[in-house]
């Protein structure tokens, strides 16, 4: 058999690429004849440089940037003949941030705008930037002002500040990006606002509270307010992606950005369906199977591009909080708990390499011929 093993990271523990190796080198003890193609991704999120350089080649030029809580950290922008990508985790990820410092009302995204005038410094005719694996959710204000944006409060303070704003100007920062091509790859589909947006959806695993969520959800409504609707009448707080990376994507927009699923971009660049058709069967997975999956993210995208090729498709997850029926829809012929075999999650945190190479290693008695 030919397998495509195709995950994304497990977050905070595993990168794609090792979540791919332990997979296959699992794979390989149960069925050591069969023939592995490794094809680690992302959805936008971290990983989403590496992995198109890794399938596009390119330059690499390195920058230091501002990080969520304004500390210097290490980013890059890839630059693949006239297209630059950016990968907004780098400087704004939740990996970036220790359990005790994860709080988005103070959390910024500055670092990003830092990088877009990195990016359009190179005179590059498009910008892809990818977003998702946030540890911010301040509508991309922290961008916003990097990029010349200026107003009442502090930008760049975080999302609980935006509250206070009355007025705002972004005129200079459209002004830096006004002939370049703006693309930002989302994660996820949610809009800014409201029960699915940015605050509600995703405010708790950046350590947001019940009441913090509220918080931020209504100063994100005054600081959309004050922005106001595009110059061609749309308003992007509204639209698909707008929420993703805590509003990174309502800011892009704002800007002129078509949205584009990110992991759409990194599976035709690394021509994914044409890999699926020359296999048998395609393994993807992440460190958490559950509704977030089905909206936008790698395990999705896999499944999208496999379904029509007739080729099996399988999840081996961290753990698995969608039921058959939910994932069936999608195309997924089964779906494989690693906590399940090493007896509960904290076990299997304990040693994840160990734990994924146990998990495919029985998964493949099931599915190897």
């Amino acid at each position: 058999m030919r397998i495509v093993v195709a995950p994304d990271e497990f977050k905070g523990s595993l990168t794609a690429p090792a979540v791919a190796r332990a997979i296959a080198d699992g794979w390989s003890r149960t069925a050591p004849d069969d023939v592995i193609d490794l094809c680690p991704l992302s959805d936008g999120g971290p990983g989403f440089v590496d992995t198109l350089a890794a399938a596009l080649g390119g330059e690499l030029i390195s920058a230091t940037v501002a990080g969520p809580l304004g500390q210097a950290v290490p980013a890059a922008v890839l630059l693949v003949d006239d297209t630059a990508y950016i990968e907004s985790a780098q400087a704004c990820g939740i990996h970036l941030l220790s359990p005790q410092e994860r709080d988005p009302r103070v959390t910024t995204s500055y670092g990003v705008g830092e990088m877009l005038a990195l990016a359009v410094s190179l005179k590059p005719k498009k910008i892809v930037v990818g977003l998702g694996g946030s540890g911010t959710n301040d509508g991309g204000a922290g961008l916003l002002a990097a990029l010349g944006a200026s107003a009442d409060v502090a930008l760049d303070a975080g999302g609980a500040e935006l509250a206070k704003l009355t007025s705002i100007d972004i005129r200079a920062a459209r002004s830096a990006l006004a002939n370049v091509e703006l693309v930002a790859a989302t994660d996820v589909d949610n809009p800014l606002l409201g029960l699915t947006g940015a605050s509600k959806a995703f405010g708790p695993q950046k350590g947001a509270d019940d009441n913090t969520v509220l918080v931020l959800d209504a100063a994100l409504e005054v600081f959309a307010r004050a922005i106001g609707r595009r110059v061609d009448g749309k308003d992007p707080a509204v639209a698909l992606g707008a929420g993703a990376a805590g509003g990174l994507g309502y800011a892009l927009m704002q800007l002129g950005a078509a949205r584009a699923p990110g992991i759409a971009t990194v599976l035709a660049a690394t021509d994914f369906e044409a890999r699926v058709r020359a296999s048998d069967l395609v393994v993807t997975g992440e460190g958490c199977f559950d509704w977030q999956s089905m909206r936008g993210k790698v395990v999705s995208g896999v499944a999208t591009v496999t379904m029509p090729t007739a080729r099996p498709c399988i999840v081996i997850a961290g753990d698995v909080k969608v039921g058959r029926r939910e994932y069936s829809a999608l195309g997924i012929s089964g779906a494989y708990p690693i906590a399940e075999f090493a007896g509960s999650t904290e076990e299997s945190l304990a040693d994840p390499v160990y734990w994924l190479q146990t998990a495919a290693a029985r998964v493949a008695r099931t599915w190897s011929r």
